[in-house]
């Protein structure tokens, strides 16, 4: 099997896709991807790279066709919305004349935000009478209007109907969360929809150790972890003001590892009450996340108090079930329902600080043994329910469904 892959983001850029496409290479598939210039989340062009022009490189058995990309820069929405454009524009036309001579049995779309960026792929699949298949990460437009980044209800409207034109030209779509297949399904009319979740690298849940350097608040007491984008989708003010609540408890720590454009304004109100019992240590390589991870004493994922993300399950779950560490899931739906489901931890409702404070509180009391099985719990539910390898053979079978000579999923 030929296999395209179409994603704005790979390679050096730290996503999913990487780990994808490179098990799909060691299962003997041919892959090739059609990406832009690497810019995240720095918002500049990586060393080595350079906005204009295209380049094709190499990568573990895949080759990469890069198209020009205008960087997202920093905290400015004007540029990404820039960034966006410039990949649609330049993928569907330099990209298409990249692979002019190609011929691939089947596209696969990595539908990270912005979904917009698949009309490339829907492109070359027209040119070429190629099946596409399109793995939703994100709902569009609902995500753009509950993170504020776009009110204008026209622009809304216009994306709602790109959106639709996106996943009714596609052949097969695929959701992150069982919860995306409803609100999917209104847009998508006839075209089939299929439940696949995110997994995570395997060195999270390899038992071998990662040294990885000191940070404050990690190495003391009871910690508690964030790890990821600090955004607004995450709703972080609420470990803000549950440290506030538990300044005087000398144990908890409140650890947030990453950056985003709200790292700032956190730290601020941090400082504006004085707390040391909150730290931002700042961003750190992927590779050494699992490592830190376990240093923690439970791990914590939060999201706003917005319907659209009482559907999503963000990928954090899946990777501190398989580290394997007690969850706090300050959140609503379907990410709140897996960690109680699976037994991995406790949830309490989105942007709830007491609560969230409460389920610490309720943690740090808790027996060495009973964290332990929390622990175990979840990473039990993600061998069963998220485990790479077993994901990665059902998405080959969705391709072979999708090769020619088969028809469209049932």
């Amino acid at each position: 099997m030929k296999l395209l892959v179409v994603s704005q983001y790979f390679w050096p850029e730290n996503f999913r896709i990487n780990a994808i496409v490179e098990s799909l290479v060691n299962r003997g598939i041919e892959v090739e991807v059609l990406t832009g210039k690497p810019n995240y989340p720095e918002g500049k062009i990586a060393p080595g790279y350079r906005i204009w022009g295209c380049a094709r490189e190499h990568w573990k058995g895949a080759i990469l066709h890069r198209v020009p990309l205008v960087p997202r820069g920093s905290k400015s929405r004007l540029g990404l919305i820039v960034n966006y454009l410039s990949f649609i524009f330049f993928g569907s036309i330099f990209g298409a004349y990249m692979l002019r001579r190609q011929k691939f049995d089947v596209i696969f779309v990595y539908g990270l935000s912005p979904i917009l960026s698949a009309i490339p792929a829907l492109l070359i699949g027209w040119l070429k009478n190629i099946k596409v298949i399109t793995w939703v990460q994100d709902l569009w437009p609902d995500s753009l209007s509950a993170t504020g980044y776009i009110r204008n209800q026209y622009i809304l409207s216009a994306v709602r109907h790109l959106v639709k034109y996106i996943y009714r030209h596609s052949d097969l779509l695929l959701v992150q969360s069982r919860a995306f297949e409803i609100p999917v399904k209104e847009l998508a009319s006839q075209t089939p929809i299929l439940y696949y979740p995110n997994s995570v690298d395997e060195s999270f849940s390899s038992d071998l150790e990662i040294e990885v350097p000191f940070v404050k608040g990690l190495e003391e007491g009871f910690p508690v972890m964030f790890a990821g984008n600090i955004g607004a989708a995450q709703g972080v003010s609420v470990i803000v003001e549950a440290a506030l609540l538990l300044r005087d408890n000398n144990e908890i720590h409140f650890v947030v590892m990453g950056d985003g454009s709200s790292r700032e304004e956190m730290m601020q109100v941090a400082d504006q009450y004085g707390l040391t019992n909150i730290h931002f240590p700042g961003r750190y390589p992927v590779e050494l996340m699992p490592g830190f991870m376990k240093k923690a004493s439970a791990l914590l994922v939060t999201l706003t108090d917005q319907p659209i993300f009482a559907l999503t399950v963000p990928n954090k779950i899946q990777a501190y079930m398989a580290v394997g560490k007690p969850i706090i899931a300050c959140l609503n739906g379907e990410g709140a329902r897996l960690v109680v489901e699976s037994g991995s931890g406790l949830a309490t409702p989105a942007e709830d600080a007491e609560s969230l404070a409460k389920a610490v509180v309720a943690l740090y009391e808790m027996s060495a043994e009973r964290l332990n099985e929390l622990a175990d719990n979840g990473r039990s539910y993600y061998r069963e329910n998220f485990d790479h390898e077993t994901l990665v053979d059902q998405l080959i079978g969705h391709m072979q469904l999708m090769s020619p000579g088969k028809g469209r999923v049932q």
